[in-house]
């Protein structure tokens, strides 16, 4: 065994990916929400699915919630059923965009009042992350206009900017805020936060609890995610990712299926600089919509494809590359990660699995497990969880 294997085997030991609480309901496009079997009722219901994953792939130990989707009387309550479960609260995600106040915009909407209302719900969010020991509020605005004219570019910005700093002073110690951006979508003129640039300028204004989320699905075809990776990185404001997949716009497949060799390009670079394991304070999180495939095998299969590419990353010889890098070798140094990626990786993760104690296929060990059918038999009735369309 190579003393990168056994570096890789360590890392991928301590490997852990975050569920969306989203994830387990029913989801889909803007044309269909196709209801499943099953389906969790309640924020209760979606950690104890959330926990299945957990309990198959040993890489998936916090769960994160969405406001108001995942509203509930007792957050500290739920903060101890997911403790019970082997899971924890992650992330505090914020919506903004599910009310017809926000239909010319949220915190950058021209009315004051209805800043408010979005302000005084994203305070809401801080106080959850207070009850649950969450540590990461993350930010993600709608907000955008459709036409020339609609309204002032700038004007938008300075809103946005006396929303967050209100929000950043109310945060604590160990509280930071993630900012996340989006190209476009639902707004098709202008998005106000529509790159990591804008993001970027904001956090540095903010202070050093500010940080910028990359979702992988939130770019123009084209655009070198890696990059952007190795940038933020440098400068110390990496704060998380939102791991998906897409072939077109903002899709929320589940990461890798388009483009697997991006994903692992994307690993590489947080490979490089050491920063895969929880201790790095990048928070690593699906962000994914199963419309058509099954809940929990949806959200098994996601962390299998992270935990393949980040193996494939921990293999490459930094060593060799950086000597073909300095001598101009080209073709040698781009071998050199092919060799990598090119690597069935999948008896090494078998490997770590089995040394963790679990079972070496993660996917067949929950469709042995009749879990699938214990859900579908005891959740009739109620309301499902989801969003529709």
């Amino acid at each position: 065994m190579t003393d990168r294997t056994t570096y890789a085997k360590q890392v991928l030991a301590g490997q852990s990916i975050e569920m969306p609480s989203w994830a387990f309901g029913n989801s889909g496009t803007r044309f269909k929400v196709f209801a499943q079997q099953g389906v969790p009722r309640d924020p209760y219901e979606k950690l104890a699915d959330a926990a299945q994953v957990q309990k198959y792939t040993g890489a998936a130990g916090s769960v994160a919630l969405h406001i108001p989707w995942d509203k509930v009387e007792d957050y500290a309550d739920l903060a101890a059923h997911a403790a019970a479960l082997n899971v924890k609260i992650g992330t505090i995600n914020s919506n903004t965009f599910q009310d017809d106040d926000y239909m010319l915009g949220s915190v950058c909407h021209p009315d004051a009042k209805v800043r408010r209302k979005a302000t005084e719900h994203l305070l809401e969010c801080v106080d959850i992350m207070d009850a649950t020991g969450s540590t990461d509020l993350k930010l993600w605005f709608a907000d955008g206009t459709n036409y020339p004219g609609q309204d002032s570019i700038a004007g938008r910005q300075d809103r946005l900017a006396e929303v967050l700093a209100e929000v950043y002073a109310r945060l604590g110690d160990d509280q930071r805020i993630l900012l996340e951006y989006k190209l476009f979508e639902p707004s098709f003129y202008t998005t106000d936060v529509p790159d990591w640039g804008t993001a970027y300028a904001h956090c540095l204004k903010l202070g050093p609890k500010a940080q910028v989320v990359i979702d992988t699905g939130h770019h123009a075809p084209g655009v070198n995610i890696e990059f952007i990776v190795a940038f933020l990185l440098r400068e110390g404001r990496l704060g998380g990712f939102d791991f998906n997949s897409r072939f077109y716009a903002d899709d929320d497949l589940m990461v890798g299926a388009a483009d697997p060799f991006q994903l692992f390009r994307i690993l590489h670079e947080l490979a490089l600089r050491e920063v895969i394991l929880p201790d790095s304070g990048i928070a690593y999180m699906l962000d994914q919509c199963h419309n058509i495939e099954p809940k929990i095998p949806g959200q098994i299969r996601s962390i299998m494809n992270v935990q393949e590419a980040t193996a494939k990353a921990l293999l490459v010889d930094h060593e060799a590359l950086a000597a073909a890098q300095q001598a101009g070798d080209v073709l040698g140094a781009n071998a050199v990660l092919m060799d990598a990626y090119n690597t069935d990786v999948r008896p090494l993760l078998a490997e770590v699995r089995t040394e963790q104690g679990l079972d070496a296929d993660p996917l067949a060990a929950y469709a042995a497990s009749g879990y699938a059918e214990e859900i579908k038999a005891a959740r009739v009735g109620g309301s499902q969880a989801g969003w529709g369309a």
